[in-house]
């Protein structure tokens, strides 16, 4: 089983930047794909970025593209993603999620859906303050 650990999450102005990692132990081969995602209070999860570990491609939600970036490790089995010019709008708590590309295909519209995700971390706040 793999296992997600995301740590960076914080209180922060508009404005700020934070950068969250997702370090994956346990099975690191079933982490080809790795995404985030957040939820904010009364809302579904939102896919945020992801990005598939055979390729530079990176995949963005249009509410975050230009001011977040995801990138990874593969040494390290971790997973970064940078924000930028945080808005109160990104409070949620985000999370790190992963699967293999040998149980669902890497195109975008797979690597967009939370249920494609096959392993999740616990969730790091990240509350944006106007």
């Amino acid at each position: 089983q793999v296992q997600l650990v995301e740590s960076g999450g914080g209180l922060v102005q508009a404005g700020a930047s934070l950068r969250l990692s997702c370090a994956a132990s346990r099975g690191t081969f079933n982490t080809d794909v790795m995404g985030w995602f957040r939820q904010a209070p009364g809302k579904e999860r939102e896919f945020v970025a992801a990005m598939y570990r055979g390729s530079d491609n990176t995949y963005y939600a249009d509410a975050v593209k230009g001011r977040f970036t995801i990138s990874r490790d593969n040494a390290k089995n971790t997973v970064y993603l940078q924000m930028n010019s945080l808005k109160s709008e990104d409070t949620a708590v985000y999370y790190c999620a992963a699967y293999s590309a040998l149980r669902r295909w890497t195109v975008p519209a797979i690597m967009k859906s939370p249920t494609s995700y096959d392993y999740w971390g616990q969730g790091t706040q990240v509350t944006v303050s106007s």
